[in-house]
């Protein structure tokens, strides 16, 4: 199936992100998690991409797996970064091969060991560049990242707004945006979509609070800002990490029920792999009763 369809049915898709093992790691684990993230009924799971594309393999095969053991659609992340245009095309030929239909085209991060990598080497320096290829070639069902508060690297919103129209023109059939942790922020941001004739479906992305620090340095990098009601829980519990995690999950609950009250077209959440908060953010929030 493709993921554009579940939005066709005018209910909020709920979807998740995974990410696959490190290379020198078992893939059972993994495996034992999608058993128990099948209880939860999502609408499908995307599986991430590792930096530089150094778990590609992998993040097809745990794709595959997803859609043919465990019955959840699936969707393959692919970056530009590391890539020539024939690995990509060879990638995108395995990715058809195994039946897969959806991809989040992104141009992804540098990797880990280059701080100062040079994206102008890459084949395809941009996002929009790899979604040109993918839909001029085959017909995938095809998502793109969106930034709510501007992507870090852009000096403008209205220059990152541009640099998302392109996506989308290049043939984007939804968004997925970056985190946010203000609700206000993402309707504004809608508003500023409709503003640029961006009218595709956009999901709304959820990164739980399970251990503060570790999102106050993910979201510096990323340009996230963090209200201050967010500040002083995080500052609160920091020392206090079982109390930390549970004011995560009522935070993200809050969020997400006030989402769906709005009516918003998906929401997605970032796991980090951690299936009973998963469980329980989805709980707290009711989604459960109604899509289990």
């Amino acid at each position: 199936m493709k993921i554009i369809d579940l939005f066709e049915n005018k209910k909020t898709v709920i979807s998740f992100e995974i990410f696959p093992p490190k290379q020198d790691a078992p893939l059972d684990k993994i495996y034992n998690l999608l058993e128990h993230f099948k209880l939860l009924n999502p609408d499908y799971i995307s599986v991430t991409y590792g930096a530089g594309g150094n778990t590609r393999g992998r993040t097809i095969e745990i794709a595959e797996k997803l859609k043919y053991k465990y019955n959840i659609e699936s969707m393959v992340h692919l970056t530009c970064v590391n890539h020539t245009e024939q690995q990509i095309e060879n990638l995108l030929v395995l990715i058809k091969e195994k039946g897969l239909k959806n991809i989040l085209a992104l141009r992804g991060d540098p990797p880990k060991n280059q701080p100062g990598y040079d994206f102008t080497k890459n084949y395809y320096k941009h996002a929009y560049e790899l979604i040109q290829h993918i839909k001029q070639r085959y017909s995938f069902c095809i998502a793109a990242a969106a930034y709510v508060e501007g992507h870090v690297e852009s000096r403008r919103l209205s220059d990152d707004l541009a640099h998302l129209k392109n996506k989308v023109d290049a043939g984007v059939d939804f968004l997925i945006t970056q985190f946010f942790f203000d609700n206000r922020i993402f309707y504004d941001f809608l508003d500023k979509l409709a503003s640029v004739n961006i009218n595709c479906p956009v999901a709304a992305g959820i990164m739980p609070v399970f251990n503060a620090d570790r999102i106050k340095e993910i979201a510096a990098k990323s340009g996230c800002s963090i209200p201050a009601k967010l500040v002083l829980l995080m500052d609160k519990y920091r020392l206090s990490p079982d109390d930390m995690l549970k004011a995560g999950i009522e935070y993200a609950a809050v969020q997400i029920r006030d989402l769906i009250d709005n009516r918003v077209d998906g929401i997605h959440i970032y796991t980090m792999n951690r299936y009973d908060s998963t469980r329980d953010i989805l709980e707290q929030a009711g989604i459960l009763q109604v899509y289990a």
